[in-house]
């Protein structure tokens, strides 16, 4: 036995230890941040992602492309993740966190080389982004929820760079107006939930076309050619149940013996539609959305009745329905009563491209609105809902926190000043991680510079005089290239956008860096038919991007 090697894992199995497993794992994240550094800033590039089914998107918005570029690397993935929690999050900085996250693991990378040990750097970079977020509520400003033009340049700011750029100025306006027709005040803060803001997208038109409708608009048409195209005054009914024979919960079998006891059994049949659809009528209801179905013969009755009826509405637009136009959900058409109807000022059928869509329109104080968004191409229109969706997330998160900062690099410059002159006072080695961690956030500006064909070091020098003579504010106008005052310029970013990326960064490196050990399991592929050796692959689980 004596020399034999000990197999603990199984055959084809990789490992990648110490300095190895963690050069592997930096050098992917490092790659999935350089993928996307390009569209970065109002001067960023457009990626073109093509499927395995040839489907295209055209965009820069960071975490589409992570989302719909196919990663198998493991540590790679952790890099996605940073972008979908920035996402879901704050809706906005996507980017900023990807490119921050892969710059902290190349400046590590050169501690390492020095010999410092990976959780010694882990160490000094959370003792630095604890200080940075310090700093960033330090030279935040704060926002008064009535200044309704910061909360556009907020948004102008969001979606400079993006397709919705074209039209800025007038679809900021239409963000902040449905941000705060959804907000709710709760123990004194406004918080408006998003989801209550529907994006209903057609292609046709052009970006100017795009508009706010104070209602809903559900993609879907009256079920009979016979009920009215408009109704106003409306009285709205929301039934989840379906207007429906229902059937026998047990198999039941019914014994006819003549034929007079047929036609008693349809009279029957359709007397309980009949019912149903008087129950309706008599409720004052003058137009119904249900969330099931409507039989053929109570969809004749309600057209005789002069009823709109819309059938099959999905769960979530049966929701916002209900905050927009104050009507109750009900479930027990036995129960209908006139104090669960809401109230429309009008409910039509309109042709929008070459649908019939139903808008509801005029409701009294909707907490629930649309936002009808036109373009020439599909491309162009799903591009637009991106950068509204990151507008509309940023109003909401400014007006909730109240605390913004100037954008165009000016907050990264200022930490990575402030940062050096704390890690001058720390002792141990720790100083080194958190000197890197300052030299780190200037990726930003650089990025911004190099993406506007700008020099970076230039800007960088000119950037770091402006801050140190106390201008907090300067930033980078990639327009022309000057460092000027960001806030004067209206360029705003929410306060949590940045320490959402900060956090994100720090947390996802810091693990990355504290992996000396990847056990990769060996993986199936091509091959493997009867009788043959299957093909391990080269990597061994462990893939390429």
């Amino acid at each position: 036995m004596q020399g034999q090697p000990i197999l603990i894992l199984k055959e084809g199995t990789e490992r990648r230890r110490g300095r190895d497993a963690q050069s592997v794992n930096i050098t992917a994240a490092k790659i999935v941040a350089e993928s996307v550094r390009t569209t970065l800033g109002p001067r960023g590039m457009d990626k073109m992602l093509v499927d395995s089914l040839g489907d295209v998107v055209i965009t820069n918005d960071g975490v589409t492309i992570l989302k719909e570029m196919d990663i198998e690397h493991p540590a790679a993935k952790m890099i996605v993740e940073v972008a979908k929690t920035q996402d879901d999050e704050v809706g906005d900085g996507t980017t900023t966190a990807v490119v921050i996250t892969g710059e902290l693991l190349k400046k590590a990378e050169e501690l390492l080389e020095q010999d410092v040990h990976p959780t010694v750097v882990a160490k000094g970079y959370r003792m630095a982004a604890k200080k940075a977020k310090e700093i960033l509520s330090d030279i935040a400003i704060e926002l008064d929820k009535e200044n309704t033009d910061v909360l556009k340049k907020v948004a102008i700011t969001a979606m400079t760079g993006k397709g919705a750029e074209v039209a800025k100025e007038k679809l900021a306006e239409l963000v902040v107006k449905a941000v705060s027709m959804v907000a709710d005040e709760v123990n004194g803060e406004l918080e408006a939930e998003i989801d209550y803001i529907k994006i209903e997208k057609k292609e046709g038109g052009s970006i100017d076309d795009t508009e706010l409708i104070e209602g809903i608009v559900i993609d879907k048409e009256r079920v009979h050619p016979g009920m009215p195209k408009k109704v106003e005054n409306a009285k709205i009914a929301l039934i989840n149940s379906a207007i429906e024979i229902k059937e026998t919960e047990t198999d039941a079998k019914i014994q006819i013996t003549d034929p007079n006891q047929l036609m008693d059994f349809l009279k029957q049949e359709e007397n309980m539609l009949k019912d149903m659809v008087n129950k309706i009528a008599e409720s004052g209801a003058n137009v119904i959305f249900c969330q099931k179905g409507i039989d053929d013969l109570a969809q004749h009755y309600l057209a005789k009745a002069g009823i709109y009826a819309v059938r099959r509405v999905k769960k979530s637009d049966m929701e916002k329905l209900a905050r927009a136009c104050g009507a109750k959900i009900i479930t027990n058409l036995e129960e209908i009563n006139p104090e669960d109807l809401g109230e429309a000022a009008v409910v039509e059928e309109k042709k929008i491209g070459d649908e019939e869509m139903t808008f509801v329109t005029g409701c009294k104080d909707p907490k629930a609105v649309t936002l009808m968004v036109r373009g020439g191409t599909e491309h162009v229109v799903d591009e637009l809902e991106r950068g509204l969706n990151d507008a509309l997330h940023v109003v909401a998160v400014a007006l909730k926190d109240r605390k913004i900062v100037a954008g165009g690099g000016a907050p990264e410059i200022e930490l990575s000043l402030r940062l050096r002159e704390f890690a001058a006072g720390l002792k141990g080695r720790e100083q080194l991680a958190a000197e890197k961690f300052a030299e780190a956030l200037e990726v930003v500006p650089k990025t911004l510079a190099e993406n506007a064909g700008l020099d970076p070091i230039d800007t960088l020098v000119e950037l770091r005089a402006q801050h140190e003579q106390g201008n907090k504010y300067a930033g980078l106008d990639v327009e022309t290239g000057d460092v000027i005052d960001m806030y004067e310029r209206g360029v705003v970013e929410p306060w949590r956008v940045k320490t959402q990326a900060l956090e994100s960064a720090t947390e996802s490196s810091v693990m990355i860096l504290r992996i000396d050990d990847v056990i990769a399991a060996s993986k199936l592929s091509k091959g493997g038919g009867e009788g043959e050796m299957p093909d391990m692959g080269g990597m061994g689980g462990m893939p390429p991007m």
